[in-house]
């Protein structure tokens, strides 16, 4: 066992704070649009901070402190190389699944092209994100085989457990709320781990001397090494990987359709890539980093994957390395919480609910959303021996590209092109899959990935799959696209690029109303001859200052920043209220979470 005694109850407590933390906010989980959507009214803070934790997954840690250790600061490119991807999120992708209240991104494959296509990217889909649980589980039980010596099933098991209990509880709240906590942990430890290495040495001149010459750049070579070479690590993460991460990871969809505006979504995607991703990147490569310099300086003996554990335990004391360790378990919760959560909404909403029972109450289908989170937990807890006998990065790797190529083309090709119909569809994610799966075996995988190497060998091929993915499952679609007769415009419309306020129209079921207002603060009381879960009445001199007219939408939040959201709902402004009060039914008052005399502010959307 790594550390002592105290290192353990640290790391057991913390554990057992953050479960208690998730099954606490499960209150506010009543419906399924509360389990899978948090109610859709987060502040951009907090999500910005919860999706980081989700980004920072159990494997970023032993994945990029292996390649800070071997590479040196080359380890950050995986961070520093998808900033294209940004106003296709931001500006397009965004907008789109907001704004026609789409559930899953099959959803989204179904209202752009047909059911059939909706049904094969629900399995692209499912299989991406179950075996992504069980890449998450693997890396725990690895890092608590090298902690404490347990087998890595019986690790990753724990895990598996205690993860499953609160999102069972309270689904995507309990999710967001965890990984606020756990995304400022991961930051702090990282970060923290990073500066008290740099100090150990006198400061970042002494840091930097040990640092051989080839770990000094934060790029690798165009084409080495082979099997961290730039243009590899840009195929595989640069392109496939963030683009499954934007288009295609359900559970960062969710993320997003859990904020309470589009406008809070652009708040938060900026700070998120711009502020607490490149602190991300140190995060996870830093422990590498200060590892190499403790071996060159004579001070250490470690191999790549328990770098970051074996700096950590030289440089902190009895209880801030229990401190640490719990970071890894923060990691490990904070990404499969996402991705079982995720997997559940996508059961539901694209298999149990169109093909087993279409028409049913709200509570059958939590229940079947808590029982089906269960499931996708067991499923990536057997998957964990297939991948043992690997490094977390090269399972990673394999994995994803050969899972995500097809679909990120099929998303991306049908958010840009109105040309792009239903049959280029299926050829991008059936043909292209077909040929990517082809890849894995020999010789088909010297024919097809060879060309594409630039000069490197075989072991640069589970990134080059990636590239040979991308271009194959376009150039399909493409091709077809332009073989077939194109979709009719009126039939996508709010589906595609430049049709963004029809989306809107959509989402309001009424014109937009875009004039600026101010908000209004006011206190909110229960009126007893209300009734309905979204009632309210405002004033005419509150609808004035709000520039609001009846059937706008409305945001109502408690007036404490620090609740993020938490207590608030949406409805339709509906004038008739008076004097200096907010007067809603006893439903609403239950809705946002609302006492008698709480001051809240009201927004207007549009």
């Amino acid at each position: 066992m790594i550390g002592t005694q105290l290192d353990l109850i640290v790391m057991v407590s913390y554990f057992v704070v953050v479960v208690g933390f998730g099954v606490y906010f499960g209150k506010y989980s009543s419906t399924t649009k509360d389990f899978y959507f948090g109610g859709q009214r987060f502040a951009w803070w907090v999500i910005a901070f919860s999706a980081t934790a989700t980004t920072v997954g159990s494997y970023s840690f032993v994945k990029y402190s292996a390649a800070g250790y071997n590479y040196g600061l080359s380890s950050t490119q995986s961070y520093l190389n998808d900033w294209f991807w940004v106003p296709v999120l931001l500006l397009i992708w965004l907008p789109i699944i907001y704004f026609q209240r789409i559930q899953s991104v099959p959803e989204y494959f179904e209202r752009r092209f047909s059911k059939t296509t909706r049904l094969v990217a629900t399995v692209f889909i499912l299989i991406y994100l179950i075996g992504y649980v069980g890449i998450n589980l693997l890396t725990l039980g690895q890092a608590l085989h090298t902690m404490l010596g347990w087998s890595v099933f019986a690790g990753a098991s724990l895990a598996c457990v205690a993860v499953t209990f609160y999102v069972f509880a309270g689904g995507q709240t309990s999710v967001i709320m965890t990984d606020l906590v756990q995304g400022i942990t991961l930051l702090i430890v990282g970060v923290g781990i990073f500066l008290a290495g740099v100090a150990h040495f006198g400061g970042f001149v002494d840091w930097w001397a040990l640092m051989p010459e080839s770990h000094r750049y934060i790029f690798s070579e165009f084409n080495k090494p082979d099997k961290f070479s730039f243009i590899g690590v840009y195929g595989q993460d640069g392109l496939a990987n963030t683009g499954a991460f934007v288009l295609m990871n359900q559970g960062i969809i969710m993320r997003f359709l859990a904020l309470r505006s589009v406008k809070d979504a652009r708040k938060m995607s900026i700070c998120w890539i711009l502020v607490l991703a490149p602190l991300a990147a140190i995060t996870v490569s830093g422990g590498g980093w200060i590892a190499k310099a403790l071996v060159e300086n004579g001070e250490l003996e470690t191999t790549a994957n328990d770098s970051f554990i074996h700096a950590a335990h030289l440089l902190c004391s009895p209880g801030i390395f229990g401190f640490v360790l719990a970071a890894l378990m923060a990691a490990l919760m904070s990404t499969a919480d996402t991705l079982i959560n995720a997997s559940s909404a996508v059961f539901v909403n694209d298999v149990y609910r169109p093909y087993f029972k279409k028409e049913a109450k709200d509570t059958h289908y939590l229940k079947v959303a808590r029982i089906s989170s269960l499931s996708v937990a067991a499923i990536g807890l057997l998957l964990v021996p297939i991948f043992d006998g690997e490094t977390v990065y090269q399972a990673h790797a394999k994995f994803t590209a050969a899972i995500t190529p097809p679909i990120v083309m099929a998303i991306l090709l049908g958010i840009l092109w109105k040309r792009f119909n239903t049959p280029a569809a299926l050829a991008t994610m059936v043909g292209g899959g077909a040929l990517v799966f082809l890849s894995t075996f020999s010789p088909f995988d010297a024919l097809f990935l060879k060309p594409l190497a630039f000069g490197m060998g075989e072991g640069s091929y589970k990134f080059i799959r990636a590239v040979f993915g991308l271009l194959v499952s376009g150039g399909l679609g493409i091709i077809v696209a332009y073989a077939t007769r194109p979709q009719p415009l009126e039939s996508i419309a709010g589906l595609i690029t430049g049709t963004q306020l029809q989306a809107m129209e959509f989402f309001k079921g009424a014109p937009l109303n875009r004039r600026e207002g101010e908000v209004v603060y006011v206190p909110v009381e229960t009126d007893a001859s209300l009734s309905g879960d979204e009632t309210v009445l405002v004033s005419s001199a509150h609808m004035e200052t709000l520039a609001a007219e009846a059937g706008d939408l409305l945001y109502v939040c408690d007036r404490r920043w620090w609740f993020g959201g938490l207590r608030s709902f949406h409805t339709k402004a509906v004038e008739g209220g008076e004097g200096a009060t907010l007067r809603l039914s006893a439903e609403a008052m239950a809705r946002g979470h609302f006492q008698d005399g709480d001051v809240v502010y009201i927004e207007k959307q549009f």
